[in-house]
């Protein structure tokens, strides 16, 4: 498929909210990994009321399980039984779309059952057989650019989702390896791939990790998530991945690089007021 193809990505809908890079910022928020339903809905209900407030679009976005960790004694969440069932209960209390990970081919459709929009993890991204299991559920896919992949290099697996007859795909930036323990968002990157066509959103929290920094758990800079932020919507995204916690110093997985939950009301605001003034 050329990229006259991709151009028919230029739109994403989940749940009736229309991604694109030209559309209002959509934001793609919740926890790292579901830890119980309390803070799942503590979280959700943080971001829904800010959101529904400034009149962004929001999706509740929670891991079943993080299938990626460093040590085998990480916290990995309540597995995928457990976790699917948490989130339809989150979905149906706060009544909002939903976003999680999937990490095999055969979890794509029974999530695909619960969840709004299936997000493949970085390390994943190139996996064909994940792509097309995910892209057959009819769900829209949410694509995470590899640490190690060049902006250019989502371009081609845009154009594999699409040929696997994909329902709509977002290309999602989360930072670049950057030497040992660093990652680092290439601005200039992120445009290049805003120019492939499908809507593309910026994960401000992991862009901000640390990886294996702690030893066996990645450390963060959660307290330059505005600066990343601001700057990202400032190009003119479809929307925001941003992860959150009521105490980040509590959070069983990547609590140095999450918002506190009240930081959440001012952090929304400048994004709205920022891709307002973009897209006037």
């Amino acid at each position: 498929m050329t990229g006259g193809g991709l151009d028919a990505l230029r739109r994403c809908s989940v749940a009736g909210i229309e991604l694109g890079n030209d559309r209002p910022a959509v934001i793609l928020g919740g926890v790292n990994v579901l830890e119980d339903l309390d803070t799942a809905l503590r979280v959700g209900e943080a971001f829904r009321t800010s959101a529904d407030r400034l009149g962004l679009p929001y999706v509740f976005k929670a891991s079943f399980d993080k299938a990626n960790r460093s040590s085998a004694r990480s916290f990995r969440g309540p597995g995928f039984d457990d976790g699917l069932a948490m989130l339809a209960r989150v979905k149906r209390e706060l009544d909002v779309p939903l976003v999680t990970d999937v990490h095999t081919a055969e979890q794509c459709a029974p999530a695909a059952e619960v969840v709004d929009l299936l997000q493949i993890p970085a390390f994943l991204v190139r996996q064909t057989d994940l792509i097309h299991a995910a892209a057959a559920t009819g769900r829209p896919l949410h694509l995470k650019k590899m640490q190690m992949m060049a902006p250019e290099d989502m371009r081609t697996v845009a154009d594999k989702c699409a040929r696997a007859g994909a329902a709509g795909v977002v290309l999602c930036e989360r930072g670049t390896a950057f030497g040992y323990h660093h990652l680092v968002v290439d601005m200039v990157g992120l445009a290049r791939m805003r120019e492939f066509g499908p809507p593309v959103t910026l994960d401000v929290t992991h862009a901000l990790q640390l990886p294996g920094a702690l030893g066996e758990s990645a450390g963060g800079r959660g307290q330059f998530a505005p600066h990343l932020a601001r700057a990202g919507t400032a190009l003119g995204l479809a929307g925001l991945f941003i992860e959150a916690h009521p105490n980040p110093d509590q959070a069983p997985c990547d609590g140095p690089c999450a918002t506190a939950t009240a930081d959440l009301p001012a952090l929304l605001r400048h994004i709205k007021e920022i891709d307002d003034l973009v897209k006037a």
